[in-house]
């Protein structure tokens, strides 16, 4: 682990190799899953203030689900999570004429017409942040059999994690917090060797 901030970052997220492949993965990360994107409190309000933005592009069940029980609900760990729809599409993708699932938030917000992207968890996948101890947050790189494809064309572009999601760690960190990731990243590399037998 390497600590910035507040925050404990992973040593995958430095050394793992990451980069989305929509024409192999099809945006399956959007309909796989025991639940729902984990969403933070101040999410909730930001989702339905969008409704009206995307709900063209929702399909008539998710639109039902949300008239139903809302955009989100809370899990079996009691944490919040997107309203899912059969217990595995989120309610907010959408599909194109390929087959392909697109979030239909982004979709709007990269029409201007929304202000709010995406829930952050899945902005920042597949990094995964854990609450930690004494405030401070765990930033740890997540596998997932179903990105196989991302890991696979990460690996032939040579494109580690930290450098794929360079704006949601922005995002959610700031840049100076990014820049200091990027010093540790260069100190990484210069001292590999050396911790190597400390992970």
């Amino acid at each position: 682990m390497i600590e910035i901030d507040n925050t404990l970052v992973s040593f995958d997220v430095f050394e793992k190799e990451f980069c989305c492949d929509l024409s192999k993965c099809k945006g399956i990360c959007c309909v796989e899953g025991e639940s729902g994107a984990p969403l933070l409190s101040e999410e909730i309000p930001e989702l339905e203030k969008a409704l009206p933005a995307v709900w063209d592009d929702l399909s008539l069940k998710a639109r039902a689900l949300i008239n139903q029980q809302g955009v989100s609900y809370k899990d079996i760990d009691g944490d919040d999570v997107t309203s899912i729809v059969d217990g595995k599409d989120c309610v907010f993708t959408c599909y194109d004429e390929n087959g392909i699932c697109y979030c239909a938030l982004e979709k709007a917000w990269r029409a201007g017409k929304t202000s709010f992207m995406k829930p952050i968890s899945c902005y920042l996948y597949p990094i995964r942040l854990q609450p930690l101890s004494g405030g401070r947050i765990g930033v740890n790189y997540h596998r997932w059999p179903v990105c196989k494809d991302a890991v696979a064309c990460g690996q032939k572009l040579g494109l580690p994690v930290y450098k794929f999601l360079k704006d949601p760690l922005i995002r959610a960190f700031g840049q100076e917090w990014y820049d200091k990731l990027l010093e540790a990243a260069k100190w990484l590399e210069e001292n590999s060797e050396s911790i190597h037998g400390r992970k």
